[in-house]
């Protein structure tokens, strides 16, 4: 769930708390051109009042009407642009299709509580009967998918991807927040006592284990993301021997191509084939000329992000040749060792 979707639902709660008659509008099913995934959020009040969306056109105005006119008592599906004709009147691209459950929010709909338990980085399983309104939320996993039967949808709510992140510098502070915006839950791993003294970052958890029991006892999956920051052979490469054995869709490592290149010499050396080897994404992030460490943060999420849709070239800088070199630029506060500069 993405930090819009959370946004969603803290303004249902408010809105229901202050009195308000409010709606909240899943996105269930799409076909053809959606402008927005399925679990996506829109919620509005008796007033007309709306944030989030689920179109980016005019099907947000006709629920708003529907909801001033005559706000539901119990949940319903409504479907958008069953005909080219339809998706042209709603705003949706040309042959896009969207099905949505409009529930009523009230107190039994439990969203200050479903709010509390994803607040805390935990996943959870909200189920609603069609037919009674009534709520059940339970502990979610990793696995979990929106479902609907046609009498009970199933969402889940709360961080859906994982990243590691090894070192606790400045970098780490900047790619840590901009990724909980990204529906990531973020673990920053460092033995260090120097960097334990000064991480701050609310909702982060330091982990001060060896990255390489970590990584390890975290079992990560295709969901799971490792990004190595430290600069330090001793801390990073044991991470990303274990991440590169995993299952993680992405992993990568801050440095120049020169060092990098000599990381996977040594890597080499200990139980890795050189498929799991080629893996490794470094130097790590797009080439987008990044400067300063939230540029060089933009440029780490922004690969992480086309990894995640599938997106083999992103842009005219991904093209070869203009691969980025985060090493470049020093971090303050994180001297790099003049042995590990190109």
């Amino acid at each position: 769930m993405d930090s819009v979707d959370i946004e969603v639902l803290r303004s249902a709660e408010a809105w229901r708390k202050a009195g308000h008659r409010v709606t909240l509008g899943t996105i269930i099913k799409t076909w053809g051109s959606a402008p927005r995934p399925v679990g996506a959020l829109v919620v509005i009040r008796d007033d007309g009042q709306v944030v989030g969306s689920v179109s980016g056109g005019c099907v947000e105005d006709d629920l708003i009407e529907k909801v001033k006119a005559k706000p539901a008592d119990l949940p319903q599906l409504v479907t958008y642009g069953v005909t080219n004709e339809e998706a042209t009147r709603w705003g949706l691209p040309c042959g896009g299709t969207l099905q949505l459950v409009l529930e009523p929010v009230t107190e039994k709909s439990g969203i200050g509580t479903l709010l509390a338990t994803i607040g805390q980085q935990q996943l959870v399983r909200r189920r609603l009967d069609m037919a009674t309104g009534e709520v059940m939320q339970q502990p979610g996993s990793w696995q979990d998918v929106l479902e609907f039967d046609g009498k009970v949808l199933t969402t889940v709510h709360g961080p859906r991807w994982r990243l590691v992140l090894v070192g606790a510098g400045q970098l780490t502070q900047y790619l840590a927040e901009m990724a909980h915006m990204l529906d990531y839950h973020v673990t920053v791993v460092d033995p260090r006592e120097e960097y334990a003294a000064g991480w701050n970052v609310a909702g982060v958890p330091l982990n001060r284990g060896m990255p390489d029991d970590v990584v390890r006892e975290m079992n990560l999956d295709g969901h799971s993301a490792v990004v190595a920051l430290t600069h330090d052979p001793k801390l990073d490469d044991l991470a990303l021997m274990e991440a590169l054995k995993s299952a993680a869709f992405y992993v990568g490592a801050i440095g120049s191509k020169k060092n990098n290149d000599a990381r996977r010499a040594r890597l080499l050396e200990f139980d890795l084939a050189q498929a799991e080897i080629d893996r490794l994404r470094g130097p790590v992030g797009l080439y987008i000329g990044s400067k300063t460490p939230p540029e060089i943060a933009v440029a780490i999420l922004a690969e992480m992000t086309a990894v995640r849709h599938g997106v083999t070239d992103p842009s005219w800088a991904a093209k070869k040749g203009s691969r980025f070199d985060p090493s470049a630029c020093e971090v303050p506060g994180e001297a790099v060792p003049a042995a590990q500069k190109s």
